[in-house]
Order: C-alpha cells, then structure tokens, then sequence
C-alpha cells in the first residue's frame, strides 16, 4: 500500500481570475508555444523526408515512426509522471525536444542531415512529448480550481484549434524559404516552454508517494482505471469516437483526390472545418458552464452523425465543405468538459498514469483511422463508406445515452464533488451525483 504525504505548501489554488493566474498563464503560454512549434516541424517532416529520400514510401514511413515513439512511452510516462516532480519533468522534456530539433538544423545547415537521423528525432521527440501530456495535466490541476477548470480547457481548446489552422500555412511558407526553417520554430516552442515551465513557483505536486516498484504503479493505474465506470466507457466511445472523425477526414481528402479537386480547394475543406472549431472553442467556456455534459455530448455527436447523412446522401464538394464544419462545431466544448471533468475527479497521485491510460484512446485511433477509412473508400466507394460512418455514429449515441455515469456529470461547480479514489475510500464508483 502506498503510503501518502502532502507536499509543504501545496494547498489547492486559490480562486483569480485566469488572466491574473501567473502559473497558469505561464504553463499555457509553453504549452501553446512548444504546440506551434510542433505543428509547424511536423508539416515540413514529410515534405523534407520525401526531399532526402526521393521516395514516397520511406517519407511516409520516416513520419509514421513518431507515432510509435509515443505509443512505446505512453504508459511509462505516467508512471514516471506520478513519482518525478512535475516541474522538473517537464523542464527536462522541454529540453530534450530542444536539444533534439538542434541537431536537426545544426545537420541541416551543414547539408548532412539524413532520413535516418530525421527519423530518431521524430521517434524522440514523441517520446518526449508523451511525458509532457500527463505531467501537464497534473500540473495544470495543480494551478487551477475546480470550478475554473472548465473555462481553463476551453482556453486550451481554442489555442490548439488554432494551432491546427495556422502550423500548416506557417510550416509551408517557412519551408518554402529555407527547408530548415520550420524546424528553428520546432527549437524555439520547445525552448520557451521550459523557460515558461522553470518560472512557475507555485507547487505543481499536490500529493506526494512513497516510491513502490514501477511496475507496481503501473498495475495500480491499470486497476484504477479499470474499476471505474465511467473511465471504462470513456475508454470505448471515445476511441471510437476518433476513429470515425480521423477516418472521415481521411475519406473525404481521398474523394476529393481521386476526382481531380484542385489542391487548395482540398485545402479549403480542411480550414473551414479549422475556423468552425476555433469559433467552437470560443464559446466551449460558456456551453460547459451552463449544459451538463452529457447532454451537449449527445447534442455533438447527433450534429455529427446528421452532418455524416447529409454528406452520404450528397456526396458533393460544397456539401463536404459546409457540413463538415457544421458536424464539428461543438467538439471544443465537449474536449473541455470531458477533459476538465476528468482533471478534476481523478486524485493527484494518480494523474499521470490516468492521463497516459486515457490518452491511448487518440493512439489507437491515429494510425488506425486512415486505414480503415482507406479501405472502406476503396472497396465501397464514398457513399457507402459515409454511411457505415453514419451508423458508427448512431451506436456511439445509443452507447452514451445508456452509459449513466457520464450521463449524469454535473455543471463544472458540481465537479469536485466527484472526486474518485479507487484507494482512499473516497468513492469508488465513478459515478456523478447531480445537483
């Protein structure tokens, strides 16, 4: 049994507004910084493999190995997040992406770069960033109160939606100066969020354990996760759940290929839907204050799934455009309520291996969905690939109206209420009591 203490000084934020939140505004600040960065070296990854090999294959296998990276670490890295200071861990992370990407600019400078080394970075710096994720959880409940939880994960919803609007038009116009340049803002994200991270002072560790062998604490997380009702569900609809939205993606690109549309009217679909979920993450904060989030879960994916009919009964260009930014208008809000609920409800000691657990979800779909979305476009075709989408979604909904606990999740001041400690007696059941 794991033995607690309370780490000197590191009471439960007090209640600021955000904006005058320094730790919180420092740890978004290098999140959000290191996240561009991201964004815009990984759009010129593929186009700079593809430049050092000649080959399309090995590019895509050169951009693929980063998945793998943070499919290795996943659940070390909450492991190592439960037990390391978080600060400290995501210092280091911080510097060990910088220092990677360094020596992606420092070969390509000196012309000796190789599709090799592009790779080992890749598989590095997913790695590293698959101990930033359930660090930065941690350290974000550490500096927020549960009842500004909410509007704290719209803010992040509205920052990472428009850093999937912006990376790719910034990688592509820096690539076209210099093929190194994207990479110099991979190194400068990366470098701001650890000097952001150093400069929090506050305590980013509510709890602190007694170390127990790792594995140890890894088959705690697992039986953890495993005992609560609602995790186990969160587990299943929300893969499936990304699946369905990567794999549509994937269709429609594929469509839109094979019949010839013009590249940046690709590329158009692909905006709209960006501008859509930023106008979403701007009013996610008020939808999650006033709705349970149940509710307007249902409400998401019922958009969704129309959005999937409407498409599969007009498989046409400006249908594609227009309802696939109706279909994911309300994704930022239902990310931040589930994600603020669970930051929330899970007990400190245990953040880092719930986070990595839970985030196996987006692993799992990320290579699988193009795929499965792939192959049923090819032996289909898109109208009936739409509609197996169509039904994906309709179980999706029936599972979600049936699954009482995340039924019954209250509005963000009841959150706290909730608080789940599979070891500590606190409630076991992960079910919400409304109010």
């Amino acid at each position: 049994m794991i033995a607690e203490t309370r780490t000197a000084g590191a009471e439960p934020a007090q209640e600021v507004p955000l904006r005058r939140n320094r730790a919180y505004l420092l740890l978004t600040t290098g999140r959000f910084a290191q996240a561009i960065g991201a964004g815009v070296g990984t759009f010129a990854v593929p186009l700079l493999a593809f430049e050092l090999t000649g080959s399309v294959a090995q590019a895509g296998l050169i951009s693929g190995i980063g998945q793998v990276g943070a499919l290795v670490a996943t659940l070390p890295a909450g492991v190592v997040a439960d037990r390391m200071d978080r600060r400290r861990l995501l210092v280091l992370a911080a510097t060990a992406g910088t220092a990677l990407w360094v020596t992606v600019l420092v070969a390509g400078l000196a012309g000796a770069l190789s599709g090799w080394h592009l790779a080992a970075v890749l598989f590095g710096s997913s790695m590293v960033s698959a101990f930033v994720n359930p660090a930065s959880g941690g350290a974000l409940r550490a500096v927020v109160p549960p009842a500004q939880m909410a509007n704290a994960m719209a803010v992040n919803q509205g920052r990472m939606a428009a850093v999937g609007l912006f990376a790719g038009p910034i990688g592509g116009l820096l690539y076209g100066m210099a093929h190194v340049l994207p990479f110099v803002a991979s190194v400068v994200g990366h470098a701001i969020e650890a000097v952001a991270v150093s400069l929090v002072r506050q305590p980013l560790n509510r709890e602190r354990t007694e170390l127990s062998h790792p594995l140890a604490d890894l088959r705690e997380g697992l039986r953890f996760v495993a005992a609560v009702p609602l995790f186990r569900a969160v587990l299943v609809l929300i893969t499936l759940l990304n699946l369905t939205a990567i794999a549509l993606i994937v269709v429609v690109n594929l469509e839109l290929v094979r019949t010839g549309t013009d590249p940046r009217l690709i590329g158009l679909v692909d905006a709209c839907a960006g501008i859509s979920m930023l106008v979403g993450a701007v009013v996610a904060g008020p939808i999650v204050q006033r709705t349970r989030v149940g509710r307007f879960g249902l409400l998401t994916i019922g958009l969704l799934a129309v959005a999937l009919a409407v498409m599969a009964l007009v498989p046409t260009y400006w249908v594609f455009v227009s309802m696939l930014a109706f279909g994911v208008f309300l994704y930022p809000a239902l990310n931040a309520g589930f994600t603020g609920y669970l930051t929330v409800i899970v007990p400190d000691r245990m953040m880092g291996r719930a986070t990595s657990l839970l985030g196996l979800t987006g692993l799992i779909a990320a290579p699988a969905a193009p795929v499965l979305g792939s192959a049923l476009l090819e032996g289909f075709g898109i109208g009936t690939s739409l509609w197996v989408m169509v039904v994906a979604m309709a179980c999706v909904l029936l599972a979600l109206s049936l699954t009482r606990p995340l039924m019954r999740i209250g509005k963000p001041d009841t959150w706290a209420a909730d608080a789940v400690d599979r070891y500590g007696g606190v409630d076991t059941s992960g079910v919400v009591t409304s109010r």
